[in-house]
């Protein structure tokens, strides 16, 4: 079979590796064509016809401006369909390009499918009458969302589980230790998350240097990004590509909103949440979304309680983190609780095989 499968972030990078992966155990005839980062790479063993760092914005005015990239993007990828004649066409997340695309490949009969489904019970609940019209497989991976595709008659979303238990039991998780506890620093995978985040990161790293701060940074945003905001005497360290291996030995973290916070919960490191945008943005996304939904990390939401704080917009400000950092290090029953909180949270996630049966599904769709 002939599989196109369209990733444009960092997190779906990862999971479309594995779902490659899982594809090439029952189909000895795999062929791919990708849009995706390193990890897809290696899965695959070619090079992607786009490179994720070219393809990730964040928020609505970021969007305007790179709008006239996006719609040439738009257009190149349905040309490069055509060319290719796929069996089918995979979108793993990134639903503001993917499901434009999957749209279009259904018209011209190109089987669509769409790996972990849009937030569509938080916002954009209109998107689903398109999918349901232009989907033949909807593969979802929150238990919840169960309720919101039955009640939608969306006969074909499928649950499969969350595929991060996948990823990281899989993953080769060498331990490297320092002299001092790690807090490990995740300021995000965009250059936008990083101009927000970075500064405050690194004014609580100078108040504390009892503990090794560690930034988890990503070698496709380059090195120079980072070190605009870390001071030469700075006792700050980045470490590239390695966040598993940074988490595995962590003694706690400082988060920015977005999969590294479930990544972060599951290995059973205490942290912080940090969210803060274009205001503009900001105000837009909380005038769209759900006024049902109450968090935005993936930890709360799964548990639907807030194990873990969420600082966001002016809320994160150097007291606040500095306040909540000291909860998360140095108050042994708050740190207890979040402990027992996440593995109540991982129960619900169910075990692992969600790539496993994902691949299946799509196998057995095409057969």
């Amino acid at each position: 079979m002939r599989y196109y499968i369209i990733a444009g972030e960092a997190s779906g990078d990862m999971l479309g590796a594995h779902l490659v992966q899982a594809l090439k155990a029952k189909d000895s005839q795999a062929d791919f064509r990708y849009w995706g980062g390193d990890n897809m790479k290696a899965a695959v063993g070619h090079t992607p016809v786009r490179h994720i760092r070219d393809l990730a914005f964040m928020g609505f005015l970021e969007v305007l401006a790179h709008l006239k990239s996006i719609l040439g993007n738009l257009s190149f990828c349905k040309q490069d369909i055509l060319d290719y004649r796929p069996d089918v066409v995979i979108g793993i997340d990134y639903p503001g390009f993917n499901l434009k695309i999957e749209q279009w490949a259904h018209l011209h009969r190109f089987k669509t499918i769409h790996y972990i489904s849009p937030n569509l019970w938080a916002w954009k609940k209109g998107r689903i009458r398109g999918m349901k019209k232009s989907l033949d497989l909807l593969c979802y991976i929150l238990p919840f969302e169960e309720k919101f595709f039955n009640d939608n008659q969306m006969a074909q979303a499928l649950y499969v589980g969350h595929p991060l238990l996948d990823a990281i039991r899989d993953k080769d998780k060498p331990v490297l230790r320092r002299e001092k506890p790690t807090i490990v620093l995740m300021p995000g995978s965009r250059r936008q998350e990083l101009e927000s985040n970075m500064p405050l990161m690194v004014q609580l790293a100078k108040r504390h240097p009892e503990f090794c701060f560690i930034v988890a940074g990503m070698s496709l945003l380059g090195e120079s990004i980072y070190q605009r905001y870390i001071p030469a005497d700075s006792n700050i360290e980045v470490v590239y590509d390695q966040t598993y291996s940074l988490l595995a030995d962590a003694y706690a973290a400082v988060v920015c909103s977005g999969t590294a916070t479930l990544e972060t919960a599951l290995f059973n490191v205490p942290q912080v949440v940090c969210y803060r945008g274009n205001p503009l943005s900001y105000l837009i996304a909380r005038a769209v979304v759900s006024r049902r939904i109450r968090y935005i990390s993936l930890v709360n939401l799964i548990a639907d309680q807030p194990i873990i704080t969420e600082l966001i917009q002016n809320d994160f400000n150097p007291s606040r983190l500095e306040q909540e950092f000291q909860l998360i290090t140095t108050d042994n029953a708050n740190r207890s609780r979040i402990f027992t909180q996440y593995a109540q949270m991982r129960t619900l996630l169910g075990g692992g095989g969600a790539s496993d049966r994902t691949a299946q599904a799509i196998i057995d769709l095409l057969k």
